[in-house]
């Protein structure tokens, strides 16, 4: 399990698409320049994150002058776990504890292996936060530590 920068990317541009305007209201949507501008993300490589957040239905997209991608559901319906394992692939550390992308391993017994079950308790750790961690909750997180450190 890693999170790579295709991971990151996309994670922090769909947190940037739930976040609230000044208004309270979640942006209807957003041009990848100015997502790639707020979140100094390469434009070329955002776009193709994009894309694949888009053809697996997360996100939507509008063409020509005003147009822009937004959440294809409301923030509170994404978790972070979705967006990980569709950019990243499964949350194992190693294969033989992953739940999608099981490969057999190569200890002697593997059903009291202590590596791997200490490896599926840190798999269940993580899969736990991200599949229990929506967008609006990290946008709420983030939006109470602002206003605590700049009031």
């Amino acid at each position: 399990m890693r999170l790579s920068k295709r991971g990151e990317y996309g994670l922090r541009a769909m947190i940037a698409l739930a976040e609230p305007e000044e208004n309270g209201n979640a942006p209807e949507m957003m041009q990848i320049k100015d997502i790639s501008a707020r979140e100094k993300i390469p434009s070329k490589y955002l776009e193709q994150i994009l894309l694949t957040l888009k053809n697996s239905g997360f996100l939507h997209s509008k063409m020509g002058i005003g147009g822009g991608y937004y959440l294809a559901k409301p923030a509170q319906d994404i978790t972070l776990g979705q967006i990980f394992r569709l950019l990243d692939g499964p949350v194992a550390p190693i294969k033989c504890v992953s739940q999608i992308a099981y490969e057999p391993c190569n200890c002697p017994d593997e059903r009291t292996c202590g590596l791997r079950l200490v490896m599926g308790d840190v798999r269940n750790a993580i899969a736990n936060i991200l599949d229990n961690t929506t967008l609006a909750d990290v946008v709420n997180r983030q939006n109470f530590i602002r206003k605590q450190l700049y009031g």
